[in-house]
């Protein structure tokens, strides 16, 4: 049976961006699986008819379309035979700039004015059709993250209508390991802090991370935050880290990090004397109720209980310094230092004015490991001692090592 292929989405949306296409993307038009198997296609998974073409792996999808039938991202029944049309198949898709589809001889298929939209830096919902997918609220917000270096923004109508996904309550309908997979891919983008401002605009920031929509609106000492507010300050960490490339951890690692100043009384405003320690417990939980990796987790709460002891490393003394290592674990998993390091520059550089200043802290702890990981029980004298005297005394060795360091002083 004779059947036509299309590459589609991002792919044409980049090629015509200007950009490298991240991956490419194809729909088969007027085929069965039978056509597929019978030229070497493997079907990636029963639920879908999306297969790995034989030579390149790449994914071809049988194109289809799509009816509502429950609620969440699994309520849809799909149809994919071959009488769908390309134009069924685009009407499906989330915002128009992903609509798109280029033939075998590169000719344009954009029914739903995408290039336009693209011309406008506009992400525009194809259809109404949008609400009825709620994960779509978190994927235009991470294209805004995505795109947002580039001038896009979210067109009024796309918010309003994400608006009114959020309050028919569809988001809780959705699993966590889906929706971890979009904060995740968020977290990776250029501008992460794009993610959650969105979030905020229709809403959903306060359904899915209340913890830290809770932090706008909480004012912060003007001398230390010319910012002031500490939403305002998260997502500037956020976007300082992305743009300095340290990954996708540490950027989660800045979205948690302050959420304890939500719970300081309004009376301590705009101090926040032990934020820190409120906060470990949200950061826990919002990892439990994500489903985070563990070292997503870890990195979180660490930095969530220790950045502001790394800010004070300067002022420390060698035994002060001792702690904060085993505090964080670093004695045990060295490996650990850099991405902890990088979160709490990024959170002393994340403030109005600030963005260019030194950080000396981050040299001054890799100083201090390394001082103190060089003293091993087997270099220092524990004749006559037994058990944790031992340990104690390999304690103090390291703390003697660390106070001979250059960083002791500084």
């Amino acid at each position: 049976m004779a059947y036509r292929v299309y590459l589609v989405g991002g792919a044409v949306r980049d090629a015509l961006l200007g950009l490298e296409p991240r991956e490419n993307d194809w729909v088969v038009v007027g085929a069965r699986p039978e056509d597929l198997f019978d030229r070497g296609f493997r079907q990636v998974g029963a639920s879908f008819p999306v297969f790995l073409h034989p030579d390149s792996s790449e994914e071809y999808a049988l194109a289809r379309r799509e009816r509502k039938e429950g609620h969440g991202y699994h309520g849809f029944a799909v149809d994919f035979g071959p009488d769908v049309t390309l134009e069924e198949d685009l009407r499906r898709r989330d915002l128009t700039i992903n609509a798109m589809a280029r033939d075998a001889e590169g000719r344009l298929v954009d029914p739903h004015g995408g290039r336009r939209d693209l011309e406008r830096r506009v992400l525009r919902h194809v259809s109404p059709a949008f609400a009825e997918d709620p994960l779509r609220v978190l994927r235009v917000a991470r294209f805004a993250a995505r795109l947002a270096p580039l001038g896009f923004e979210v067109h009024p109508s796309t918010l309003d209508l994400m608006a009114e996904v959020t309050r028919s309550g569809e988001l809780n309908h959705l699993v966590p390991e889906r929706v971890w997979a979009e904060i995740a891919g968020a977290m990776a983008e250029p501008r992460p802090g794009m993610f959650v401002d969105v979030l905020r605009g229709c809403g959903a920031l306060a359904e899915l991370l209340p913890e830290v929509d809770a932090l706008f609106g909480v004012p912060q000492p003007e001398r230390f935050h010319p910012e002031v507010d500490t939403g305002l300050h998260t997502t500037m960490t956020m976007d300082l880290a992305a743009r300095m490339g340290w990954g996708a951890e540490v950027v989660f690692s800045l979205l948690l990090h302050d959420v304890g100043k939500a719970l300081t009384p309004r009376a301590e405003w705009p101090s926040h004397v032990r934020h820190e320690q409120r906060g470990v417990p949200l950061a826990h939980r919002v990892c439990e109720r994500l489903r985070a990796p563990v070292r997503f987790r870890d990195l979180a709460v660490k930095v969530t209980a220790l950045h502001l002891r790394c800010h004070r490393l300067t002022e420390m003394k060698p035994a002060a310094k001792m702690r904060l290592l085993e505090d964080a674990d670093l004695l045990r998993r060295p490996e650990g230092l850099v991405d902890f390091a990088r979160a709490c520059e990024a959170d002393y550089r994340g403030r109005g004015g600030f963005e260019d200043r030194p950080y000396p802290q981050a040299a001054i702890l890799a100083e201090v490991l390394d001082a103190a990981r060089s003293v091993r029980a087997r270099d220092i004298d524990t004749e006559g001692l037994k058990g944790s005297q031992v340990g104690r005394r390999l304690r103090e060795a390291r703390i003697e090592a660390i106070a001979d360091t250059a960083g002791r002083a500084g």
